[in-house]
């Protein structure tokens, strides 16, 4: 059984950090681009980052662009998003995804994913 297990999330004030990481087990990802996405309540998912399967190429969307890094280890089947100076329009249920398929590049439209967890919540206070 394919599993994406996200966990960090939690209460932070603004200004603060968190590390979310995704563990992934039951199949291989380690040829495949993964990204993390965000969803609010009453919002539609958004892209937040994506990276190529070996961390070298990374992609931002431009709300996190700075604030975020993305990161992974494939030794360990576990993607990381660092997160900084995290904002109240930050909080949102986070969710990592996986491509099933090997390949260079990044990977940014949801639709082109194939496995997801079940997101961690962060919530920022003001």
């Amino acid at each position: 059984q394919v599993q994406l297990v996200e966990s960090g999330g939690g209460l932070v004030q603004a200004g603060d950090s968190l590390r979310l990481s995704c563990t992934t087990s039951g199949r291989n990802f380690n040829g495949s681009p993964m990204g993390w996405f965000r969803q609010a309540p009453g919002k539609e998912r958004e892209f937040v980052a994506a990276i190529s399967w070996n961390g070298g190429i990374t992609y931002y969307s431009d709300s996190v662009k700075g604030r975020f890094t993305v990161s992974r280890d494939n030794s360990k089947n576990t993607v990381w998003l660092q997160m900084n100076s995290l904002k109240p329009e930050d909080t949102a249920g986070y969710y990592c995804a996986a491509r099933a398929k090997f390949g260079v590049g990044i990977v940014v439209p949801s639709h082109e994913y194939d496995y997801w967890g079940q997101g961690t919540q962060v919530t920022v206070s003001s």
